[in-house]
C-alpha cells in the first residue's frame, strides 16, 4: 500500500511539473489576457497541487515554476525587463516556493476549523496568489529601486505607485480567479484522491 501511494505522489508530482512547463510555453495555457492585462493562473496550478498533495509537494511544484522562470530569463526572456530582474533567483524563485508554503499552512489551519471545506480552499488560494505577486514586485522594487530609470523609465518617487498599482491590476485580479477556481477543481479531486495519498 505504502508503494501504491508513492507511485502515486511522483505520478501527480510529474502530471503538475508537466503541467507547469505547458503553461509557461504555451500562450494562453498560463497566462489569461484581458484587455491589456495578462492575468497569471499558474499561481492556481501550484495551489491546487499543494491543496492535493502537500505544503511540501506544493512547495516543489512552484519552484519549477521559479526555476522555468530564471532559466527563460536567461534564454528565452518574455520582456526585457525579465533580462534584469528575473536572473535573481530570489526574485524569480523564492516567491513561487512560498506560495506552496503559504497556501499549505493556511488550508491545513483553517480545514481544521472551519466547516465549509471550499472556504478554507478559496482563502489559501487566494493567499498564495497574493504571496507571489506581492513578493515578486516588492523584491523588484527592494533590489532594483535603484536603477528605476533605465528598467522603468519612471521617476524613483513613481516606482512604488507604479507597483502598488500592478498589484492593483494584476495581483487582486488573479488573486480573485485563484480563489474562484481552485475549490471547483480541487473538490472534486479530493474525494477521488481520498485517502490514496496519505
Amino acid at each position: 500500500m505504502a508503494d501504491k501511494k508513492k507511485t502515486l505522489r511522483f505520478n501527480l508530482l510529474a502530471m503538475f511539473i508537466a503541467i507547469i512547463i505547458l503553461q509557461t510555453s504555451i500562450p494562453l495555457i498560463g497566462y489569461i489576457p484581458i484587455g491589456p492585462l495578462d492575468i497569471t493562473i499558474i499561481s492556481a496550478t501550484v495551489v491546487i497541487a499543494t491543496i492535493l498533495m502537500g505544503t511540501r509537494d506544493g512547495a516543489i511544484i512552484g519552484g519549477v515554476w521559479g526555476l522555468i522562470t530564471f532559466i527563460r530569463a536567461y534564454v528565452w526572456p518574455t520582456s526585457p525587463l525579465a533580462t534584469i530582474v528575473f536572473v535573481n533567483p530570489v526574485v524569480s524563485v523564492l516567491p513561487r516556493i512560498l506560495i506552496g508554503i503559504v497556501a499549505g499552512v493556511t488550508y491545513q489551519t483553517l480545514s481544521k476549523r472551519l466547516k465549509q471545506q471550499s472556504v478554507s480552499i478559496s482563502i489559501a488560494a487566494v493567499l498564495g496568489s497574493l504571496t507571489n505577486t506581492i513578493l515578486v514586485l516588492g523584491l523588484i522594487y527592494l533590489f532594483y529601486k535603484a536603477k528605476t530609470p533605465q528598467l522603468y523609465q519612471i521617476n524613483i518617487k513613481d516606482l512604488l505607485p507604479y507597483l502598488l498599482g500592478v498589484v492593483g491590476t494584476n495581483g487582486i485580479p488573479e488573486a480573485i480567479f485563484s480563489g474562484i477556481v481552485t475549490p471547483l477543481i480541487v473538490m472534486p479531486l479530493q474525494k477521488v484522491l481520498k485517502g490514496r495519498l496519505n
